[in-house]
């Protein structure tokens, strides 16, 4: 049984009803979702009924909620994994070699599985925002970043994004660039009990699937059990992105980023803030990073690089 778990609403629509059409045209089920975070209980549901390959139509979120049903089924080492780009924001199809809804059900049908890490985060209880008890780990396939991005993404409006798609979030960070907080942080990588970095950050960036700007190729190495982190100075940052020089900011070799490769690694807020993992938020002040390796076998397109240089020193 091949099942393509859709958010009928990613994106402008069109390219979601189109992926529609192909699925049942090629003897897939279509499953849809009639209300937020549905596609996980989709996924979830399909994984445990048997489901051979279970397919994501959406963008980053929704492709997140599907992976995580999956596992949540007890499912993920057995399900074949696939996506269908659809939403606002598809990184994750574009770093598997994914470029289009058409493409995605060639990859469906014929492309190559290959075994892909898992970025994860442990949330422990946090009374100061009222939570007694710990959330359940939760997975990231591209990545999680905490700072002026994601308290930015929480501030772009839907219609917005409908309207102008990726843009919307750049011109929401950029209105919010002024009044930004900066996050007090310690980050400890690994098993070092000293922090790696502490200081006043504007952004932490941890990826699973991608690079970040600054990086001579957007994806990571997602076979090799390590996490990509960048942690961007506060002051010099929103300097840049205030004077509109955003190209700069995430410059490689720049003395306010520090960027080093890990399996693992800790971050402590001075107090709660958001995080987004794939697009979807959490707000914690102690988060724990991790990487499952090689967890999914996933569907990837012919430019997917196995094995793309690497540029960050490896902390393990």
């Amino acid at each position: 049984m091949r099942v393509l778990v859709r958010n009928p609403n990613s994106g402008d629509g069109k390219r979601s009803a189109r992926a529609a059409d192909l699925a049942r045209d090629r003897g897939f089920d279509v499953r849809d979702s009639t209300r937020a975070g549905e596609t996980y209980d989709l996924a979830r549901e399909a994984a445990a009924e048997g489901a051979d390959l279970v397919a994501a139509c959406g963008g980053d979120g929704t492709l997140n909620e599907v992976v995580h049903g999956v596992d949540d089924a007890d499912r993920l080492a057995d399900t074949e994994l696939g996506v269908v780009p659809a939403g606002t924001g598809n990184d994750f199809a574009d770093n598997v070699g994914i470029r289009g809804v058409d493409h995605a059900f060639e990859v469906l049908e014929s492309g190559e599985r290959r075994r892909i890490d898992l970025g994860s985060v442990d949330l422990p209880a946090d009374p100061e925002i009222d939570h007694d008890d710990p959330l359940p780990p939760r997975p990231f396939l591209n990545s999680c970043v905490g700072g002026l991005t994601a308290e930015s993404s929480a501030r772009t409006k839907p219609a917005s994004k409908r309207r102008l798609g990726v843009l919307a979030y750049v011109l929401t960070t950029m209105a919010h660039t002024r009044s930004f907080e900066g996050m007090k942080l310690q980050v400890r990588v690994g098993s070092e009990r000293d922090p790696t970095w502490e200081g006043t950050a504007a952004m932490l960036l941890v990826g699973n699937g991608r690079r970040f700007p600054g990086e001579q190729r957007r994806q990571a190495n997602m076979e090799d059990g390590k996490l990509n982190v960048v942690v961007v100075e506060d002051a010099p940052a929103l300097d840049y992105l205030a004077r509109g020089a955003a190209d700069q900011f995430l410059r490689r070799g720049a003395s306010h980023l520090t960027r080093v490769k890990a399996s693992s690694l800790v971050v402590d807020a001075a107090r709660p803030r958001q995080f987004s993992l794939d697009g979807e938020l959490v707000e914690r002040r102690h988060v724990e990073f991790g990487c499952r390796p090689r967890a999914m076998r996933f569907a990837v397109g012919e430019a997917y690089d196995t094995h793309p240089e690497e540029n960050p020193p490896d902390v393990s």
